[in-house]
């Protein structure tokens, strides 16, 4: 039995001349069609090369393009070709010239002499079709495509919606039932010969030459009107990814390309090295015999197309913006948001850094300097302290930092002072915790040497924002973890509250705490919330302060105890 290729060619000459040469010696002949926009002197230099060898040979020329009638014409003219020189020919296989054989060519006749009769062509009905890609499927055999889809976009869309406007439609030729599937195959002679000697061929030649993308339907259709034995699958490897374009093969490809057991595999890099001299070598030890089987690797490519459509979870680009409701998550690991724990104690930040580890920041959203921790003014990944860098997509400033400090726990502060677009943000993210006390910024307010205009001013400010923050924490689609407690609701149990957000935080701890920073003198505190009252600014988000002075007792000599 006598094998025969078909290489259609367009670049990578170097590559192709490889190929075809290794078919030749293995007593395979190749016939070559090289793409009409290819320039002469080029096509000439490399028509040239195969001075000598007489099993590799080249058809008429025509000008391919992608989706075109042109692709299959290409074909018909080499397989023509193949069919009339090289009478011994069997079974006739189409590959392109960045394929490559995976096996021995040897291998590959033992395996086609053993089913003489056998078509290998993938070849399924529209309505099994699920891979296409902003394509269409039953409609590319009734309606015409005269533009191509790649130069023509707009005329191609204005055609399609006039025809389906005024309801035109094609009829398909009698004997045929549209199939569709991959443009690479491998078919008997028999089959091949009926196809192309057709007594209807013009007919069907110009039917199909109006059906969008042909070349994966015109022999998948008319091998279902003349085979008698089709094997519905390619013996050559191709995958694409989620945009329907091939992916590509690299050096480091070589075990999942070996896995396949497919004969021949495209698309692979011209600069893949390795893989060329490899699968080139008839020498190299033979490991496996078994029959092609592409699904043994497709969960690997069904990974990679997911990571390429979704991405890595918190990783932006610009290649890969979210719009709202599609993010494949909106930060890439846990972090914490404390508010008003730096109001109501002294030396926060440092406790809580020694407590929990990792990073504690201060006001990252502070409206004159991002407060990176220990004074930092570039964090990793090149973020710098500058609010107008960080405000141009504050969003992003926040998952880009917890993007390059990946493995380090991360903590900061915010409160109702601070930028408020990032609020939303961290009420839907399921990273964040969010460990709030409402109206604590009353305690450094009550303590300023500032004019009372000037506090109630504030007062209104901070409050306004902080309502406006604690209404997007209550709203639907909330999935950050919360704890909330107005200042009067946390200074009558401090530790407690403490120890609940640090357990979730960190995980249970054998002890109670013990060490519970200095709290603010706040004794003050209700006749200053009258004054702001009787003022004019009722204190909303503060809480109950009508027996203040008995819960500051009754929490300062909890934490006496629990001291000794």
């Amino acid at each position: 039995m006598t094998l025969g290729f078909v290489l259609l060619v367009h670049t990578a000459f170097d590559r192709a001349e490889q190929v075809a040469r290794y078919f030749a010696a293995n007593d395979c002949p190749v016939i070559i069609h090289v793409d009409g926009k290819v320039k002469p002197r080029t096509f000439k230099d490399f028509r040239d090369r195969f001075q000598g060898e007489p099993l590799v040979r080249f058809s008429r020329r025509t000008r391919v393009e992608w989706g075109t009638w042109s692709l299959v014409r290409a074909t018909q003219f080499a397989a023509e070709r193949l069919l009339d020189n090289f009478p011994d020919v069997r079974h006739v296989f189409l590959a392109s010239g960045s394929c490559l054989p995976l096996r021995p060519v040897a291998q590959l006749k033992d395996y086609l002499a053993a089913h003489p009769e056998t078509d290998f062509i993938e070849s399924v009905t529209t309505h099994q079709v699920t891979w296409t890609v902003d394509g269409l499927e039953t409609e590319r055999f009734t309606l015409r495509f005269p533009f191509s889809w790649r130069k023509n976009r707009r005329a191609f869309d204005t055609y399609v919606r006039l025809q389906r406007r005024f309801g035109l439609r094609r009829r398909i030729p009698d004997g045929i039932s549209p199939h569709l599937g991959s443009q690479w195959w491998c078919l008997t002679r028999r089959t091949l010969e009926s196809i192309l000697n057709a007594p209807d061929r013009p007919a069907v030649d110009s039917y199909f030459s109006k059906v969008w993308i042909p070349d994966e339907s015109y022999f998948q259709s008319l091998s279902r009107r003349y085979s008698a034995d089709i094997e519905s699958h390619s013996l050559t490897l191709s995958k694409f990814d989620v945009q329907g374009k091939p992916h590509v093969f690299y050096d480091d490809h070589q075990p999942l390309l070996e896995r396949s057991d497919c004969f021949v595999a495209r698309k692979i890099w011209p600069h893949a090295e390795r893989l060329y001299s490899t699968f080139l070598d008839d020498e190299r030890p033979i490991k496996r015999h078994a029959d092609p089987n592409p699904g043994k690797i497709d969960r690997v490519f069904s990974k990679a197309n997911e990571r390429r459509g979704r991405g890595r979870p918190g990783l932006y680009s610009q290649a890969r913006f979210p719009a709202p409701g599609f993010e494949n998550g909106l930060s890439c690991a846990r972090y914490n948001v404390f508010s008003g724990f730096e109001q109501v104690f002294h030396q926060f930040e440092p406790w809580l850094a020694r407590r929990l580890g990792g990073r504690v920041h201060g006001h990252l959203y502070h409206p004159d300097q991002v407060e990176f921790a220990g004074g930092e003014t570039v964090m990793n990944g090149c973020l710098s302290d500058s609010p107008a860098l960080r405000d141009y997509r504050p969003e992003q400033f926040l998952t880009n930092l917890l993007w390059s400090t990946r493995g380090e726990r991360q903590s900061f502060f915010y409160g109702p002072g601070d930028t408020p677009q990032i609020g939303s943000f961290l009420a839907r993210d399921p990273n964040a915790t969010l460990a709030i006390i409402s109206g604590a910024w009353v305690v450094p307010l009550h303590t300023s040497n500032m004019d009372f205009d000037e506090i109630k001013a504030e007062a209104a400010r901070l409050q306004r924002a902080e309502i406006m923050f604690l209404r997007t924490l209550r709203a639907t689609g909330v999935a950050a973890r919360v704890h909330l407690w107005t200042l009067a609701e946390f200074v009558e149990q401090p530790i407690e509250k403490l120890q609940n957000i640090l357990d979730e935080i960190t995980g249970p701890g054998p002890r109670r705490l013990t060490d519970l920073p200095q709290m603010r003198d706040i004794s003050g505190l209700p006749d200053f919330l009258l004054q702001l009252r009787n003022g004019g600014i009722k204190p909303q988000v503060v809480g109950d302060f009508g027996s203040l002075p008995t819960r500051i007792n009754r929490a300062a000599q909890e934490r006496s105890q629990n001291v000794r």
